[in-house]
């Protein structure tokens, strides 16, 4: 048995919100404990109290989320200002958090104590780790990187980098009853669980592919033998790309089919660099990208039917989702469809939950590693044997 229940509640009051909401899931659940949830809220919130209200009304769970850029739920869609909860129960399935502080100081390590705490006492592999990171402090790849070294690469590894509604002031994880910043929290999986995920951008190539000659982290100084800033300009000219240079992320090739989105952040006239919201290896190869909402809407649609396509099961028992922040930015008012687009093909009774973060974690396919990504939507479904 793998059971997933959500509630999800927009009342402004922190007390009256999660009230709501563990009465949702308190009904949904009829009689069955919780092992693990996750949790997301708008940055306004009294996540202390949300927390400890969470902990009095399920003892012992084991609990990580974030604050936002916007929550999603089966029960009220699309919303800005919210709190929801996805609960996890389970005789098959073991779950359980962990935490790494002072990413800031050293984000591989913060991420290597998350990991081992989860693990410990365990001595088989888990079936997946979500997590949702600190993102002002410190870097979401190299963040990734280290819980990829302490889970093996094959693990898959879904999540989002924590918002704070586009302030970009502070953001908070959550573990257990505990608010935090500059921290991972993670929450693995072991046991009869089946997993799938699909991910999806909506972003195009239009530029022929180049090589990052000269970089520092997220700070692209070359592209081939241009200064980066004059390699958009070449392609798109000075004034489309200075009036619409946050559509036009890079395309970080992987293969031939595959590649992950970075998203420019600013740009310095000077030195001819470009920054980016995470870093871009040195000799990666990229395309300059172009969308339009249309196609970034057709995204989440895209990326639900991947992972139903992949789900190895008769039907997942959840799907959990994760878009970008840039994309709400960007659709504005015609952000609620992309949650509406993904349920035409969802039973109604299927418990949904996710967010809008600063950054999206998944494998680009299959099999393969966990990448860090821009502008991206990720569907994961979970069920068990």
């Amino acid at each position: 048995m793998f059971k997933v229940v959500v509630g999800h509640s927009n009342d402004p009051d922190s007390l009256n919100a999660i009230a709501e909401v563990i009465q949702q899931c308190t009904r949904s659940l009829a009689g069955v404990v919780p092992q693990a949830g996750v949790l997301f809220t708008a940055i306004d919130f009294d996540c202390q109290l949300i927390l400890q209200e969470i902990q009095i009304a399920f003892p012992g769970i084991q609990l990580i989320g974030s604050t936002t850029n916007g929550e999603i739920s089966s029960i009220l869609e699309f919303q800005q200002d919210s709190l929801t909860l996805m609960l996890f129960a389970s005789d098959s399935v073991e779950m359980r958090a962990g935490v790494g502080l002072n990413a800031s100081k050293d984000p591989i390590r913060a991420a290597e104590q998350a990991i081992e705490q989860a693990k410990a006492n365990s001595t088989i592999p888990p079936k997946l780790c979500l997590t949702f990171p600190e993102s002002l402090t410190s870097s979401g790849v190299l963040i990734l990187e280290g819980i990829k070294q302490s889970l093996g690469e094959e693990i898959p590894i879904v999540g989002g980098m924590a918002a704070d509604d586009y302030t970009f002031e502070q953001t908070y994880q959550f573990f257990q009853d505990r608010v935090l910043s500059d921290a991972v929290p993670v929450l693995l999986f072991w046991g009869e669980l089946l997993v799938s995920h699909g991910i999806a951008s909506g972003w195009t190539p239009i530029s022929p592919p180049s090589c990052v000659t000269k970089v520092q982290g997220n700070v692209v100084y070359e592209i081939g033998e241009r200064r980066a800033l004059d390699f958009y300009q070449y392609y798109l000219g000075a004034e489309g790309f200075t009036a619409n240079y946050a559509i036009h992320a890079l395309a970080v090739k992987e293969d031939s089919d595959r590649f992950y989105m970075r998203a420019p952040n600013s740009y310095d006239p000077k030195s001819g660099s470009v920054t980016f919201f995470a870093d871009i290896p040195e000799q990666a190869i990229v395309q300059i990208t172009d969308a339009c909402r249309e196609d970034i809407l057709a995204a989440s649609e895209a990326s639900l039917k991947e992972a139903l396509a992949r789900y190895p099961g008769n039907k997942p028992s959840a799907a959990f989702l994760v878009s970008c922040a840039a994309r709400r930015r960007i659709l504005g008012t015609l952000t609620r469809r992309e949650y509406q687009l993904v349920k035409t093909h969802l039973s109604e009774e299927l418990p949904c939950c996710g967010f809008y973060a600063y950054g999206e974690i998944a494998p680009l396919a299959s099999h393969t590693q966990a990448k860090f990504h821009n502008k991206t939507f990720v569907t994961l479904l979970m069920g068990d044997r």
